[in-house]
Parts: C-alpha cells; sequence; structure tokens
C-alpha cells in the first residue's frame, strides 16, 4: 500500500511537472500582456506585474485597423477548416468505401504528401498564385490550403471502422452515394470532423508565413501578419503589444477546442480502429 502511495504521488509530480512546463509560458504572456513595457524587459523577469495595466491592450485595438484583421484571419481560417471538412470528407470516402481504378496508387500520393515538408510546396505554389493573378486575394490566402494530405488521411482511416454492410443495405434500398454520404456517412464522422476542424483552425489562424508572402497590402493582412509588421518600431520592438496580442490570438482557438473537445478527444481515440 505504502509502494503504491508512492509511486502514485512520484506520478503526479511527473505530471504537475510537464503541466508546468506546458502552460507555464502561456500563463508569463497573459500575465506579461498586463505589464509596463520597461517590467516586460526586465532582467530578471518576473511572473506577476507589479503594476498592472491595459495600456497594452489599448494600443492594439488604437493603433491597429483590429477588426479589420480580424475579420480577416476569422474569415481565412473558416473558409479554410469549410474546404477541409467538405473535399477531405469526400476524398476519404472514395478512399475507403469506393472501388476505382487507381484507387490505391492514389492513397499511396496522398501518403507521399504527407512526408513532404510544406516548405518544399511554397515557391511552386506561390508562382502558381501569382499566375493565376490571386496574389493580395482571399483567394489566394485560401485555396492552396482547401484540402489537405493530413485531412483525407484522418477521415480515410476513420471511415475504414464505418461496417461496409450499413453501406450496402443502404444501396440496396436504393440510396445513391450522394445520399449515403450526406444522410448516413457523414453524421457519423463527427468525431473525426471535430478533430480535423480543430487542427485545421488552429494552423490556418496562426499562420504567418503564407499571408505574410501573398497579403501584399494591410486590407488582406491576417492579424499574425499586421501583429509582427506593426509591432517593430524604430530600433525597437514592443513587446507589450505583442503580448497582447498573442492573448487575443489564442483566445479564438481555446474557445474552439472547449467547444469541441469531446469529439476531439473522441475522434483522436478512436481514428484508424476497425
Amino acid at each position: 500500500m505504502t509502494r503504491d502511495r508512492t509511486a502514485r504521488a512520484v506520478l503526479y509530480a511527473i505530471l504537475a511537472a510537464g503541466l508546468l512546463v506546458v502552460v507555464g509560458p502561456f500563463l508569463w504572456m497573459a500575465l506579461s500582456s498586463f505589464k509596463p513595457e520597461n517590467e516586460i524587459r526586465s532582467d530578471p523577469p518576473t511572473w506577476w506585474p507589479h503594476t498592472w495595466t491595459l495600456t497594452h491592450y489599448h494600443d492594439l485595438f488604437a493603433r491597429l485597423d483590429f477588426p479589420r484583421y480580424f475579420g480577416n484571419s476569422a474569415l481565412v481560417a473558416i473558409l479554410v477548416t469549410a474546404g477541409n471538412l467538405l473535399f477531405c470528407s469526400l476524398i476519404g470516402y472514395a478512399l475507403a468505401k469506393l472501388h476505382f481504378t487507381g484507387k490505391r496508387t492514389l492513397f499511396l500520393v496522398v501518403l507521399g504528401m504527407l512526408m513532404v515538408p510544406g516548405m518544399v510546396t511554397f515557391v511552386p505554389q506561390f508562382v502558381l498564385i501569382s499566375n493565376m493573378g490571386l496574389a493580395d486575394s482571399y483567394a489566394g490566402l485560401v485555396l492552396p490550403f482547401l484540402a489537405g494530405p493530413f485531412g483525407v488521411f484522418l477521415m480515410r482511416q476513420f471511415l475504414l471502422a464505418i461496417p461496409d454492410d450499413l453501406i450496402e443495405a443502404a444501396r440496396v434500398d436504393g440510396a445513391g452515394e450522394w445520399r449515403i454520404f450526406w444522410r448516413i456517412v457523414l453524421p457519423l464522422c463527427r468525431p473525426a470532423l471535430a478533430t480535423l476542424g480543430i487542427l485545421t483552425f488552429l494552423a490556418s489562424w496562426n499562420n504567418f508565413l503564407w499571408p505574410l508572402v501573398v497579403a501584399t497590402t494591410d486590407d488582406h493582412y491576417t492579424l499574425p501578419v499586421a501583429l509582427a509588421l506593426y509591432s517593430i518600431g524604430q530600433n525597437r520592438i514592443y513587446y507589450g503589444l505583442l503580448l497582447a496580442g498573442a492573448v487575443v490570438v489564442v483566445l479564438p482557438v481555446l474557445i474552439v477546442f472547449l467547444v469541441l473537445q469531446r469529439q476531439f478527444l473522441r475522434g483522436i481515440a478512436t481514428t484508424g480502429l476497425k
């Protein structure tokens, strides 16, 4: 009994230390966003603000066209997420439940794309978008990310767990493939869709390099790009503005995760099981 308690105490201590390592930077970021600039730069750094201030949040909304940049980020993230939920589920359904020539080859291509780093395709994507005349547009920000190989793989693995007999019974009853997909398959994919939605929204919301290159005017700047550009002054960086903006950027992702966390955990736990 004593040995079990000791082992449990050691386990809790390790988990608590791991939690502190993960949560610590976010906690420091949130607290530091309420510190004056000189206190943020103090050495050694402090955790708890000695002087509380809302100056950085005031500057965030006063100096930046915050509604525009926030709206751009939200629009791009929502469109990219919706596109991945639709197209990845369609392609995943085809790879998991339909029979056609080249199916295995297509799946191997998807697996191969998973192994290719994003930076390898960055320049070809930018050249393609520029040649199509979509630079500095919402279409240029959204189109390259409407369907990702990870999403296709995730949906395909989840759909393999759906019994084939269920789909065959619907076909016998006269249901077409579109009706089977919308009425039977898609409602069963809620955990996987929630998982894919959270991961896609997070990646799109935090995307920095692509909007920085494609958006050439502030009309199409997303929030991370605007924060990076406007927090840099002459020979100095306004860390307070960056930290306040980072808190605002994190909040929507945190809200999305809290709303969909049950479906997210269920999707992670069941994806790939058959």
